[in-house]
């Protein structure tokens, strides 16, 4: 194939549907682990690229894992599967990460892949010391440094430092592992680091920002982009714009994933089902708790429920870019906060679909053809259920339309997407 679409899927204890643990199928008995165990085959089984691990540092939801914890344990279980996993720059140092990325990337042997957030969760500067969440400016400073410093740090050993001579008593040559002496507004770090590179020579860097300043930095810094695009239109207009980005830093391919809600059934009568029986679950605390974080970190709890969204200030310790896609959509389509609320309890702002896995096909193929996207990130609305259906009804249709690999080809996450 000439052009090859690429496949991701968040990974969650119950599903990306605000209400997912309520639905009588979800397993809420069996430890954690073994249920991202059973996703992370069912994902490899299907040949995806790549198991996506969202991330908090604070309680917002259902608990679950440590993620870099959590994709170690999983890489000993899978031998092809690319392993991404959140990590804030804003709640974090960088030795410290570059550290554990490198590591996870030598245990999998090339998978993993570190999706460089900047915290839009204000409930986490609480649990760093903080009386206040960093300002969005700030944050995003401080991100660009701080990835600079990371990427200095993996590339501080040359591929064949490692020589092993136990004649001449030369583990590794000094000169081919290099100190960073960084010195910055933020960091100051001096290295190498001591973790020697995978296969693929470092981890693999995701970025989600889709602000002004989400996009510059993932233009610099990003291998691939995560982004919600709820329409064809904006999606090209969104995939244009970092291509051409891409293009003035000078820098390599750039793959644009946007994230897709996928609810998927027997028939289209079937899937409207499965969905309305989702939606009837939500509690309109947790749905609004949900609407709050997201659209800026805004206490919503004042306003009527059935009442128009309020005009909100630009949000200083929130996301900008989907504080603006979910302002749009209520002022767009005239919907109360509950029913804000309720439409974005699945999808989140991003792309859904509900339909058979014919139709869910066809709109990814046709989204992959209009130059909108180089493939998605699926976000199932119950786990494993969603993945399952998703790999038994659509992925074999776009395999055999010729846009999806039915084996891997690479060993690496690097190779998968085709990067190496």
């Amino acid at each position: 194939m000439s052009r090859e679409l690429h496949l991701s899927a968040f990974l969650g204890p119950y599903g990306h549907h605000v209400a997912a643990w309520r639905h009588p199928s979800t397993d809420l008995r069996t430890p954690l682990f073994e249920l991202y165990r059973r996703q992370a085959r069912i994902a490899e089984d299907a040949c995806l690229d790549a198991i996506f691990f969202a991330d908090n540092v604070a309680l917002t939801g259902a608990p679950t894992l440590e993620p870099l914890t959590l994709l170690s344990a999983l890489a000993a279980g899978t031998t092809h599967l690319g392993l991404v996993a959140t990590a804030t720059t804003t709640y974090n140092e960088p030795y410290h990460l570059a550290r554990k990325f490198a590591s996870l990337d030598s245990i999998s042997n090339g998978r993993a892949g570190w999706n460089l957030v900047t915290s839009d969760n204000a409930a986490e500067a609480g649990n760093f010391g903080r009386d206040e969440h960093v300002a969005h400016a700030e944050r995003y400073a401080r991100a660009r440094e701080f990835h600079d410093v990371v990427d200095g740090l993996w590339r501080t050993w040359e591929r064949d430092a490692l020589v092993g001579d136990k004649a001449g008593g030369v583990l590794y040559d000094p000169a081919r592992v290099h100190r960073l002496d960084h010195r910055g507004e933020h960091f100051a770090v001096a290295g190498p680091l001591n973790v020697t590179p995978s296969p693929q020579g470092r981890p693999v860097v995701v970025q989600a920002g889709s602000s002004d300043t989400g996009r510059a930095l993932a233009a610099a810094t990003a291998d691939v982009v995560f982004t919600a695009q709820p329409t064809l239109a904006s999606a090209q207009a969104f995939y244009r714009d970092m291509q051409e980005r891409r293009a003035r830093e000078g820098r390599g391919p750039l793959r644009i994933m946007p994230g897709i809600y996928a609810v998927v059934g027997r028939s289209a009568s079937h899937a409207q089902e499965k969905y309305r029986e989702l939606q009837d679950l939500i509690e309109p605390k947790a749905g609004l708790a949900l609407l709050g974080r997201m659209i800026g970190n805004f206490d919503l709890s004042g306003y009527p429920l059935d009442g128009p969204l309020p005009q909100l200030p630009l949000t200083q310790n929130g996301q900008r870019s989907r504080q603006q896609l979910l302002t749009a959509i209520a002022e767009g389509e005239n919907l109360s906060i509950r029913q804000l609320y309720e439409r974005i309890a699945g999808g989140r702002g991003h792309l859904t679909v509900i339909g058979t896995g014919e139709q869910v096909a066809d709109q990814i193929q046709a989204w992959f053809e209009a130059g909108a996207c180089d493939g998605f990130n699926l976000m199932a609305p119950l786990l494993p259920a969603g993945l399952e259906d998703f790999a038994r009804e659509v992925v074999p249709l776009l395999q055999r339309r010729g846009l999806f690999r039915r084996a891997y080809a690479s060993s690496t996450l690097r190779g998968h997407l085709g990067l190496a």
